[in-house]
């Protein structure tokens, strides 16, 4: 099975030896986002609900690029450095997700997360050929 890297100049460039994500089969695989602006590379200012809201703006640049979008993922995974945050990113993803079915999901709670944000999210996604 082949393999193709991912890359958008609308979503933060890799801050390590990583790629924006990779194709493989009808997948892709989104490297975890978090909110920084893809313009500047520094972390949004904002709220919680405004972290979120950016990263997945980030998530759904890399999909885009791939021919997809959030409306075809099937799995996110989201990092959060205090659970307690849990029904705000429910109150995010209900309206990003409003009229379409959501993927799956989990939320696990971490110690810390790169850059010292609080919020981090990896997607897996069809690739609607």
């Amino acid at each position: 099975m082949s393999r193709r890297i991912v890359h958008t100049e609308s979503a933060p460039a890799a801050v390590g030896p990583y790629s924006q994500g990779i194709i493989t089969g009808n997948l892709i695989f989104t490297a975890g986002q978090i909110p920084l602006n893809p313009a500047t590379g520094q972390l949004i200012d904002g709220d919680f609900t405004d972290r979120v809201r950016r990263v997945l703006n980030n998530i759904e640049a890399i999909l885009n690029e791939s021919g997809t979008s959030l409306a075809h993922a099937v799995k996110l995974t989201v990092f959060l450095t205090d659970l307690g945050k849990f029904a705000e990113l429910n109150t995010v993803f209900n309206d990003r997700f409003d009229g379409i079915d959501p993927p799956a999901r989990s939320a696990v709670q971490v110690s810390a997360l790169p850059l010292g944000t609080d919020v981090e999210i990896e997607c897996i996604a069809e690739v609607v050929v």
